[in-house]
């Protein structure tokens, strides 16, 4: 079975695509729960605290010291707190990566107690280079092999790029200075000072002479150069000319001049008339030219030609992707019909050589695994990719992977994010999604509203991030803020008036409604601006008598916010919910629609007014004649979904005896119709309601002047319990629901001969009792 391939075991279990390894989850697991593993523990000598773990036989060795140090830094959770951690003489550190502004070089001197061998510093910007080599060990400063510090400032506190302190690493291999202020001067004594380099990237970076290359042209192996512009070309792709050692050269750029960091107006190497000479880069193995827009298909298949040894070709924002030599799909004359018999599937003539570009799948993964940090390049590989991922019909993880640090690291980015949000969705829409391991969609579903919080007025970016998070499998399956995500959907929906757009995010918040604590559907509901904008919908549809996916998913919506909150249903009554609601089942009572679609708003409805009736404050709001005749009839329905609902709000009502006096309707006969329509009920097959708690039934349990009001809540009881025991038998006991029942079993039982609404609750309590 291929490896991408997901299947069912006979037990039923999934095998997902990809799924993370051991090491990783246990990694995981400690770097989220710092807290309870470890403890602060303060020297009686010094008076300074340190983080340690609690169980102080414990030992990582460099591998998983690696991998906690750098979880924390990619969480950003890495300060002088949690550095304090890693002493050696419990955790081992060889190879850090820093990418944390929340660290200060106090922090960071539990480095000098390390022998480490690379250090990765990326976009530090309190901390200094200089500063950052301070805090290392001398093992360290004579045994470092690979130093990153790109996007990291070489300035001092005096406003001078100084960059003596790197002359201190005499055995560095790899030295990565992109994007700083490293300068031609710096260059100049790297070359001198560090006589073992072999790697150098000077990627975006101010250098715009490289004469002194020529000091390491027999030893320099690997050359970075990506968006640099120089004073003298000529002399610049002379000095290339003579890097015989070079196995690596990347001399791409940017198309547009708008990123360049040269203050002067220096010039792109121009490379097309030095890569015809067959002595140019004899040992070359990967070479990048991407934007390079002056070389010709001529020079590059001569190049080519004359390096045997050639593996990697970067020709990203170029036509030279699309030359048939690379992929011959693309020619514009298809094979003869005896071409095709002899060779079904021919190979590319290099088919050996890696490139990157925007011409095939292949080229696009090899531009997102190596441009994570050029955005333009991103954007036009992303796009791409959304054309050729529209119609996949199996997961590609591997995708997932390539796309999501780009979206992390190119947050603000509005058409990056908009093209990694339509191609996240064509891979995890429909099937897709339910091969996809979940720790995989809880980092699309985080990265997805974070770029949905970024750019909230942007129809478009929006969409697609409705059309991902409107899934299934990552509603019911995935953990992540769903707080935070009902929130982004419904400020979309009311931004936006876009039929499909309303239609996910009333979709959305309605299942998410129901799997947040009720403080946060508080939040929510109490907000003015969202009840408003549920409530028109649902007075649209009702002016219409439309019954579409729309009104359903808006009424379970308002359904699951009121449940158990007093503020929301209050907000509810203030915005005119009620008689909305009243009004709404009157209209659909003598509508022409379909039993069924009668019955889901019946239902919704009184399901909704249930939790009105709960709140003590807001029964008054419903004591009137013309709504207790519209719930008489309901109680009445011969359908036991709309007939439960409408009996529980009565028996709600009936328990406020001097909210009845005024009235016309009378307290009595609703409690006799209650009663009857109770008894005839019979049991359902599924479970018509789910329940939080059981705290709005106590009041129910304890009141013993109509019998009726504990029999609906029995009944009810019973209901959910039978069906779903596991869940909510537990409930029952911790709520002290069960010892309410067990007495009152035992009231009902001596009060049987004055009715039989106390032998109907003695016979269901007994048959809850049972269950335990």
């Amino acid at each position: 079975m291929p490896a991408n391939v997901v299947s069912a075991c006979t037990s039923g279990h999934v095998i997902y695509d990809q799924p993370i390894s051991l090491q990783e989850s246990c990694t995981d697991f400690i770097t989220d729960h710092l807290e309870s593993l470890c403890e602060v523990q303060t020297n009686v000598d010094t008076n300074l605290s340190k983080l340690t773990f609690r169980q102080h036989e414990i030992f990582f060795h460099n591998n998983i010291g690696d991998a906690i140090f750098n979880k924390l830094s990619a969480k950003q959770k890495l300060d002088d707190k949690t550095l304090s951690l890693f002493d050696p003489r419990t955790v081992l550190l060889k190879h850090v990566h820093l990418q944390s502004d929340c660290v200060s070089t106090k922090g960071l001197r539990v480095l000098k107690s390390h022998k480490l061998i690379g250090v990765d510093a990326v976009g530090l910007q309190e901390i200094s280079v200089n500063e950052l080599i301070g805090c290392l060990g001398e093992w360290t400063l004579a045994n470092l092999r690979s130093l990153n510090v790109s996007r990291t400032t070489f300035t001092n506190s005096a406003k001078f790029c100084v960059f003596v302190s790197l002359s201190r690493l005499k055995h560095l291999l790899c030295l990565n200075v992109s994007s700083t202020g490293f300068n031609r001067h710096g260059l100049e004594m790297i070359v001198e000072d560090l006589p073992n380099l072999q790697s150098l990237d000077i990627s975006s970076t101010p250098v715009t002479e490289i004469l002194a290359l020529r000091k390491c042209k027999n030893r320099l192996k690997y050359l970075s150069m990506y968006n640099v512009r120089v004073a003298n070309n000529s002399e610049s792709a002379a000095v290339l000319g003579e890097m015989k050692a070079l196995q690596h050269l990347d001399i791409s750029d940017e198309l547009s001049d708008t990123n360049s960091v040269s203050p002067f107006p220096h010039e792109k190497i121009k490379m097309d008339r030095l890569m015809r000479s067959k002595m140019l880069l004899p040992n070359i193995r990967s070479l990048d030219i991407s934007a390079k827009l002056d070389v010709t298909e001529e020079s590059l298949r001569i190049f080519v030609d004359n390096h045997e040894n050639l593996s990697f070709l970067g020709l990203s924002l170029t036509s030279l992707c699309e030359m048939t030599i690379f992929c011959p799909q693309m020619s514009s004359t298809g094979p003869s019909d005896s071409e095709m018999e002899s060779e079904r599937d021919p190979l590319p003539v290099y088919s050996d050589i890696k490139i990157s570009g925007e011409a095939t799948d292949s080229q696009i993964k090899e531009a997102l695994l190596r441009y994570v940090d050029r955005p333009s390049y991103i954007h036009k590989s992303l796009y791409n990719l959304f054309n050729l991922t529209k119609d996949s019909m199996e997961p590609h993880r591997d995708l997932l992977d390539l796309i999501l640090p780009c979206m992390r690291k190119h947050a603000s980015n509005l058409g990056l994010q908009m093209a990694a949000t339509a191609c996240i969705y064509n891979l995890t829409k429909g099937h897709l999604g339910q091969q996809i391991h979940p720790a995989c969609l809880q980092q699309v579903v985080k990265l997805t509203l974070c770029a949905m919080e970024a750019f909230p007025t942007h129809k478009q970016l929006q969409k697609n991030g409705l059309l991902t998070m409107c899934s299934d499998r990552i509603l019911q399956d995935v953990t992540f803020d769903k707080f935070c995500c009902i929130k982004l959907v419904l400020e979309s929906l009311c931004r936006f008036d876009d039929p499909s757009m309303t239609r996910m995010s009333v979709a959305i918040s309605s299942i998410l409604a129901a799997k947040i604590p009720t403080n946060e559907t508080a939040q929510i509901g109490a907000n003015i601006k969202f009840m408003k904008k549920l409530l028109n919908l649902v007075r649209q549809k009702t002016a219409t008598l439309q019954v579409d996916v729309i009104m359903k998913f808006t009424l379970s919506a308002l359904w699951n916010l009121t449940d158990e909150s007093a503020s929301t249903s209050r907000v509810f009554i203030r915005e005119g919910g009620l008689t909305l609601f009243i009004m709404t089942l009157k209209a659909f009572e003598y509508s022409d629609l379909a039993t069924e679609l009668k019955i889901q708003v019946e239902t919704k409805c009184l399901g909704l007014l249930n939790n009105i009736a709960e709140v003590k404050q807001l029964k008054c709001e419903m004591m009137n004649d013309e709504f207790l005749a519209v719930l008489l009839k309901l109680v009445a329905s011969d359908k036991i979904e709309v007939s439960y609902f409408a009996s529980g709000i009565m028996v709600h009502l009936l328990i406020e005896e001097p909210l009845w006096k005024p009235l016309n309707t009378k307290r009595h006969l609703v409690d006799v119709a209650v009663t009857e329509a109770i008894t005839k009920w019979e049991k359902p097959k599924s479970e018509m309601v789910a329940y939080r708690s059981f705290h709005p039934f106590l009041a129910l349990l304890r009141y013993s002047e109509l019998a009726v009001v504990a029999l609906w809540a029995v009944w009810a009881i019973h209901h959910v319990c039978s069906i779903n025991k596991k869940r909510y038998c537990p409930m029952l006991k911790e709520e002290g629901c069960y010892d309410i029942m067990t007495n009152l079993h035992v009231q009902a039982t001596s009060l049987r001969h004055e009715g039989d609404g106390h032998g109907y609750i003695t016979k269901i309590i007994q048959s809850v009792l049972d269950l335990y």
